[in-house]
């Protein structure tokens, strides 16, 4: 088998600055994403787990241990209904079970899906990034819902305005490229507010302006503003204006009425 890939390297020179990705099909006819390195390449697959593995026969770990906590809180009800709630007995601590190498795990497996959904967005399949960033965002709740040491419940907390801000924006561009100009702002308004309403539930309130994730959703929304069509009012009014101005006063006239029907 050959397996130097120095040939195939050669023919996809690596380009500093920006991020090379390109979408191929795999021997088993499937799709991969490929990644473009200094030293080398990174293929992904385009759904599941991006390295293609299924943890305990599931998608992912996030996805085992999500269903295993499930589990053990669905047994626990149970046995609350069974025998009844006594205060001299102690609920069984189902909350806090993730040991710090299950959480090392999950934090390797976000990583994966950091890499994919970086991709995913140069590729503009930003429904997929949308699905992988709410993913991680599921992956940092349970961490801190579930990890038995602070530390652990604390590791990826840091990263959540930035998955935060990535999900914003992909939902933005998927409107943009249906040319849904309003629902793209729509997007970019609803990512601010979640951020700003996470700085404040942090007890962070002034992190929110001097924010990076925030300053970029802003930037995205005031290069969007020009795009957005002018309200039937607004419209109305300026052929108004411009009726009056050339002394069109018949027109003008029609358009004074239509105005009124609108309550303008």
């Amino acid at each position: 088998m050959h397996k130097d890939l120095t040939e195939i390297l050669a023919q996809w020179p690596f380009e500093p600055g920006q991020i090379s990705v390109r979408l191929i099909e795999a021997d088993d006819g499937n799709p991969r994403i490929q990644v473009r390195l200094d030293l080398g390449l990174l293929q992904m697959y385009v759904d599941g787990r991006p390295d293609g593995q299924r943890p305990d026969g599931y998608d992912s770990l996030l996805d085992s241990f999500e269903a295993r906590i499930d589990q053990s809180q669905h047994t626990e009800q149970e046995g609350n209904e069974t025998y009844g709630d006594d205060e001299d007995n102690e609920p069984a601590p189902h909350n806090r079970t993730l040991t710090p190498d299950e959480c090392r795990l999950l934090r390797e497996e976000s990583q994966q899906y950091y890499h994919r959904y970086i991709a995913l967005l140069v590729l503009e399949d930003f429904e997929a990034v949308v699905r992988d960033t709410s993913r991680n965002l599921r992956l940092v709740d349970l961490l801190g819902e579930h990890a038995i040491e602070e530390d652990d419940q604390q590791s990826l907390e840091s990263h959540r305005p930035y998955i935060m801000m990535m999900r914003a924006r992909a939902l933005a561009s998927h409107a943009l490229k249906h040319e849904e100009n309003k629902v793209a702002l729509n997007a970019i308004d609803e990512g601010i507010e979640a951020l700003k309403l996470y700085f404040e539930s942090s007890e962070q309130p002034e992190a929110f302006d001097q924010s990076g994730e925030v300053q970029m959703l802003r930037d995205m929304r005031d290069s969007l503003i020009p795009k957005l069509p002018v309200s039937q009012k607004a419209e109305l009014r300026q052929r108004l204006e411009a009726a009056i101005a050339s002394e069109n006063f018949e027109l003008a006239a029609i358009l004074r009425d239509e105005l009124k029907m609108l309550g303008g």
